[in-house]
């Protein structure tokens, strides 16, 4: 079985060893479902009775610095797998870790995105996918899914929080979210909260600590940042924070000293890194180190969810000591009894690890939202898709909430750590909805 794998082998070897097994070809007839492409997607797996009569996937950043986190979301995956007996109420499952990145960037590739979506579409056995982690890759992925025959394919994201995807918003396109869906239903959901909330819960953070002039910098060319960026800087005004500037960084650059002399010439107490740590973060905290002190200094760091993983700690080294990054959500710590037994899993799992990734116990929340809608469906495409927004969560993995129609959960948390050997949690933010509303625009 897949968990008795992982506990005897480092994930990254398990990863190895599952896509060279599913390059034999055979995995398919010993599960009963054909098979996605082992050219982006890992070992057909199944531990249950009989054989498979459904497949679900997930769709995830498998390389570059998110590789562990991603690892560890798919082994939560697997672990509410077979802690269900690989089944949701009479519908058997098996399970596929696909890659939505590539080796060149170590990023979220579209032309992969896109190429992943229409083999789930395509693929009749397919009834649902848990996925993405990148905002950028789900808004490729959700259209095809949508027009996918049989009613669609589910898609319910562990990681999401672009606004667009659900809600329209001042950050989004004005064709967008109705867009996304072509036929005109919802066909996906996240369990985490979206940009509007964690912008709201880092700028309330921002305030409680004192800063009243904070320094933005976000990713340029990246739509998620840039939308990012004006949620924290529509909740900052609300609260009556004056942005110092707003500036957008190249993540092919080498240095940002020059950003760095702007945020101090604005007479900045705070810089905000919006973006992704594979756009170059490590050398923005380096140089924003070097110009502007250390980060419990005079000027502090604060970042978003996409610069909060281990691996920020990891490359960027003692320079990120003292940062804050928030997160959608609440950290591993802090979760309620069926969290923490996924943690326990997880670490026992992963013994080299500095900590649980704050997405991995989403992920595994996000497969047993899936199978709950695939259950109350009763293993078909349409209706799944009908019971997702039927939910309510009662003591689950994350704690309890519902889905709303947009596809949103509520209530919407927000957790701010602190760096330092790794992340540590300071605090539990919980924006109020008027404070949302205006981070929404």
């Amino acid at each position: 079985m897949p968990r008795t794998v992982s506990r005897l082998l480092p994930a990254s070897l398990v990863a190895l060893l599952a896509a060279l097994l599913a390059a034999c070809g055979d995995d398919d007839e010993d599960a009963g479902v054909k098979a996605l492409p082992s050219a982006t997607c890992g070992q057909l797996e199944y531990g249950g009775e009989g054989e498979a009569d459904t497949l679900i996937a997930s769709d995830l950043p498998m390389r570059g610095a998110s590789r562990e986190r991603s690892e560890q979301m798919v082994e939560a995956i697997r672990i509410v797998l077979e802690q269900s007996d690989w089944s949701a109420g009479e519908t058997r499952l098996a399970f596929q870790a696909c890659d939505d990145s590539i080796a060149s960037t170590g990023e979220w590739d579209p032309a992969t995105c896109r190429g992943n979506a229409r083999e789930y579409a395509s693929n009749p056995d397919v009834i649902g996918v848990v996925g993405t982690y990148n905002s950028g890759c789900a808004a490729l992925i959700i259209p095809i899914l949508n027009r996918a025959p049989d009613g669609g394919v589910a898609m319910v994201s562990p990681g999401n929080t672009l606004i667009c995807l659900t809600q329209p918003s001042d950050a989004c396109p004005r064709d967008e979210p109705e867009s996304l869906y072509p036929t005109g239903r919802r066909n996906y959901a996240r369990v985490v909260p979206d940009d509007a909330a964690e912008g709201a819960g880092l700028a309330e953070f921002a305030r409680r600590e004192g800063i009243e002039r904070p320094f933005v910098l976000y990713a340029g060319g990246d739509r998620v940042s840039t939308g990012q960026a004006t949620t924290f800087r529509l909740a900052a005004a609300k609260l009556g924070l004056t942005v110092a500037g707003l500036e957008a960084w190249d993540p092919e650059a080498k240095s940002y000293i020059d950003l760095m002399q702007q945020a101090s010439a604005s007479d900045a107490d705070a810089v905000v890194l919006i973006g992704l740590l594979e756009q170059n973060v490590p050398q923005l905290i380096a140089d924003k180190v070097s110009e502007l002190g250390p980060n419990d200094g005079e000027v502090k760091l604060l970042a978003d969810d996409g610069i909060a993983q281990q691996a920020t700690i990891d490359e960027a080294g003692d320079a990120a000591t003292g940062m804050f990054v928030s997160v959608p959500g609440r950290e591993p710590g802090s979760l309620p009894p069926a969290g923490q037994e996924l943690v326990g899993d997880l670490e026992q799992d992963f013994p080299s690890a500095r900590q649980v990734e704050l997405f991995a116990p989403y992920a595994g929340e996000a497969a047993q939202v899936m199978l709950d809608a695939i259950d109350a469906g009763g293993g078909e495409r349409a209706a799944t898709i009908r019971s997702l927004f039927e939910l309510r969560i009662a003591g689950g993995i994350v704690g309890s909430f519902r889905i709303k129609p947009s596809g949103d959960p509520t209530p919407q948390p927000i957790t701010v750590s602190l760096a330092r050997k790794s992340f540590e949690p300071v605090a539990e933010i919980h924006p109020p909805p008027p404070l949302v509303s205006a981070a929404r625009g």
